[in-house]
C-alpha cells in the first residue's frame, strides 16, 4: 500500500504541501485545489507547474479530484451537456498531469439514495465520451446516490460499464448516516472493485477528527486491505481542523483557502499517525 493525502488538506501552497508530504515519508499527492484554484478551473499552465513541483519532490500525482457528476440529476439537454463537458475536460486534465484517474459521483441524491436513476443518468453523460487511458473511480460520496459500497454496487450493476472502479471512502458512508459501520461488511460486499481508498475519521454525522479518535475501526480496516493484496494509494483526506469544523459548503465544495485554513497542523498529525499504523502492520507481517 502506498500513502498520499490529498493537497489541499495541507495547504493551498503546492510547494508547501509537497515538501511536507515528502517529510512524512509519503509518496504521493492527489490533487484537488492549488493556490485558491479549483481542479476543474485550473488552466494549462496551472496544471503543468502542479506536476513540475509534485514531480520536483520525488512524489507521484496520485489521483485528480474534480466534481465531475458532483450536481443535480441532470434533466434537460444543456444540463446533460455542462456534465459531459466538466467530465471530458477533467479526464484531459488528468492527462496533462499524468494522474492515475479521475474522481467521479453519482450526483447529488434528492431524497433516498437512487443509484439506478443515477446510472441512467450517468451512462448517458458516458455514451460516446473519449477517455483515453485514464480510469474513471466512483466515490462512496457523502450527499450522493451512492454513500455506500451497497449503493456504489448498484450503480455500477445498473450502469453496466466494467471499466469503471471504486473510490472507497468509508468516512463518508458513516458521515451520510446511511452505514454508521462499513467496516466489514461494506469492505467484504466491495473490496475486489476497489482501486483507491479515502481514509478520515467522522465522528457520527458531526464532523471529522483526528485518525484514530473517530468511528472507523482503521487498523483493522488496513489489516483487511494488505491481507488481500491491496496496493493502491491510501490517500488521506483529513477533513479534520484544529478548533474548528468544515461547514457543508466547505465539504461540497473543498477548495481555496477557507477550506485548507489550520489544515497543515492537523493534516500533518494524521499522516504521522496513519505512518505509524502502516508501519505496525509491516512489523506485524514479518
Amino acid at each position: 500500500m502506498k500513502l498520499a493525502i490529498i493537497s489541499d488538506e495541507v495547504d493551498q501552497d503546492l510547494e508547501r504541501a509537497a515538501a511536507e508530504t515528502v517529510r512524512q515519508g509519503f509518496g504521493g499527492l492527489e490533487i484537488r485545489s492549488v493556490g485558491g484554484t479549483p481542479p476543474h478551473l485550473m488552466d494549462d499552465a496551472q496544471l503543468s507547474a502542479v506536476r513540475d513541483t509534485v514531480s520536483h519532490h520525488g512524489l507521484a500525482v496520485a489521483g485528480f479530484d474534480p466534481p465531475a457528476l458532483k450536481c443535480a440529476l441532470p434533466r434537460t439537454d444543456a444540463e446533460f451537456t455542462a456534465v459531459r463537458d466538466l467530465l471530458a475536460d477533467s479526464i484531459r486534465r488528468a492527462g496533462l498531469l499524468g494522474a492515475p484517474f479521475v474522481r467521479i459521483f453519482t450526483f447529488f441524491r434528492e431524497a433516498d439514495p437512487d443509484p439506478k436513476g443515477a446510472a441512467k443518468a450517468a451512462r448517458e453523460v458516458l455514451d460516446g465520451l473519449s477517455r483515453g487511458d485514464v480510469p474513471l473511480l466512483v466515490e462512496t460520496g457523502t450527499r450522493t446516490n451512492s454513500p455506500t459500497m451497497r449503493h456504489t454496487l448498484e450503480f455500477l450493476d445498473a450502469l453496466g460499464d466494467d471499466t469503471l472502479g471504486v473510490l472507497w471512502d468509508p468516512g463518508n458512508s458513516v458521515f451520510s448516516g446511511w452505514d454508521p459501520a462499513p467496516f466489514p461488511e461494506d469492505y467484504a460486499a466491495g473490496r475486489e472493485h476497489i482501486r483507491h481508498v479515502h481514509v478520515k475519521d467522522p465522528d457520527g454525522r458531526a464532523g471529522y477528527v483526528r485518525l484514530g479518535d473517530g468511528d472507523l475501526p482503521w487498523r483493522e480496516i488496513l489489516s483487511a486491505l494488505a491481507a488481500d493484496g491491496y496496493e493502491g494509494w491510501l490517500s488521506l483526506e483529513t477533513h479534520w481542523r484544529i478548533g474548528r469544523v468544515l461547514t457543508a459548503n466547505q465539504r461540497d465544495e473543498p477548495w481555496g483557502e477557507a477550506f485548507s485554513a489550520g489544515g497543515f497542523e492537523a493534516s500533518s498529525t494524521c499522516m504521522r499517525l496513519l505512518r505509524e499504523m502502516v508501519a505496525e502492520l509491516a512489523g506485524r507481517d514479518r
